[in-house]
C-alpha cells in the first residue's frame, strides 16, 4: 500500500482533546488521517448519511488522549462501554485482520477498559485484566518523562532496543496495576510474550525502579506502554504526538543540538505507517 492511500481513524467523543495533534502527526507524514466521532462509526440516526463512516475503510484506529466523557466512573470506562456495545464485533475483526490500533494516555485507558489490552488469551476480554489507577503521587502529573524502548510492536518496529526517548506525560490515572493475587502471573505473562514496549527510565539510561519522578505514576515494573501478543495493538501513557518536532522538546533552547534530529515521538508514527505499507 502506498503512503497516500493509508487512512487513519482518530476516534473522538465529548471530552477527548488530543485528536488534533494525533491526526496532525499522521498528516505531517503524508497519511490521510481523519477525526471521526463515535456517532459516525455507529451510524447514529441523528447525523446525516454523508457523515457515516465504516471502520474497515481505515487501516489504523487511534484512541487519542483527553478526558473522554469527563473520566466519570473510571478513566476511559464510558467510551469503552459504548464501543464494546456498538462496535465490539467490528473491533475484534479489525484487530484479527492485522490492522493497527493505538491508544495514547486516555486512549490507553480506554483500551484497558475495553479488554483489548493486555489481551492475554483473547482479542477482547469480557472484563478488564488490568487497571490504570490513580498516580501514587495522588496528583495530576504533567512532566517530561524518559522512556526506554524494550520490546517491538508495529508502533515501535523502527526503534532501537534500549533507546531512550524524552516524551511528555500528562495524566492523573496512569499507574498500571493488576489484581494483587495475579500480579506476578500477569507481569510474567507480559514479559514472556514480549508485550512490554516502554519502561520509564532515569537520565543515565537505567530503569526508574519505581523512583519518583522518573516513574511519574508508580506503574508496576516501570511499565509505560504495552502491546497485545500479536503486536498490532499498542497503548502508552506519555504523548508522542506532542514531540513530533525537536523544537517541541522542553529543553531545546538549552540543548540546541536537539534541533539536528527529529522529535522523539516521530518514530512511533513512522513505524506504524511502515507496517501498513508493508503488510497491506
Amino acid at each position: 500500500m502506498q503512503k497516500e492511500d493509508i487512512k487513519v481513524c482518530v476516534l473522538r467523543i465529548e471530552g477527548t482533546n488530543c485528536e488534533d495533534e494525533t491526526a496532525r502527526a499522521f498528516q505531517e507524514l503524508g497519511v490521510n488521517a481523519e477525526k471521526v466521532h463515535l456517532k459516525q462509526l455507529i451510524k447514529n440516526p441523528g447525523i446525516s448519511r454523508e457523515l457515516h463512516r465504516n471502520l474497515f475503510d481505515y487501516q489504523v484506529l487511534m484512541f487519542p488522549g483527553g478526558f473522554s466523557s469527563g473520566d466519570y466512573v473510571r478513566a476511559g470506562a464510558i467510551l469503552a462501554a459504548r464501543i464494546k456495545k456498538y462496535l465490539g464485533s467490528n473491533l475484534r475483526e479489525f484487530i484479527n485482520n492485522g490492522y493497527a490500533v493505538g491508544g495514547i494516555c486516555n486512549g490507553f485507558q480506554v483500551m484497558v477498559e475495553l479488554g483489548i489490552l493486555p489481551a492475554f488469551d483473547r482479542v477482547m476480554s469480557d472484563v478488564p485484566d488490568a487497571s490504570l489507577s490513580h498516580n501514587k503521587s495522588a496528583k495530576f502529573e504533567c512532566r517530561p518523562t524518559l522512556l526506554k524502548s524494550v520490546d517491538k510492536c508495529v508502533f515501535t518496529q523502527n526503534l532501537k532496543a534500549n533507546e531512550i526517548f524524552l516524551i511528555p506525560c500528562a495524566h492523573g490515572e496512569g499507574r498500571l496495576t493488576f489484581a494483587p493475587e495475579r500480579e506476578r502471573e500477569y507481569l510474567n505473562y507480559l514479559e514472556d510474550n514480549n508485550q512490554v514496549i516502554f519502561r520509564y527510565a532515569k537520565p543515565d539510561g537505567s530503569l526508574a525502579e519505581g523512583e519518583y519522578p522518573w516513574n511519574p505514576n508508580g506503574s508496576i515494573s516501570d511499565i509505560a506502554g504495552i502491546c497485545n501478543p500479536e503486536g498490532n495493538v499498542m497503548g502508552m501513557m506519555p504523548h508522542p504526538e506532542r514531540v513530533m518536532h525537536p523544537y517541541l522538546h522542553h529543553d531545546w533552547t538549552r540543548k540546541p543540538e536537539i534541533l539536528n534530529k527529529p522529535g522523539d515521538g516521530r518514530a512511533i508514527f513512522e513505524s506504524v505507517i511502515d507496517y501498513i505499507k508493508r503488510i497491506f
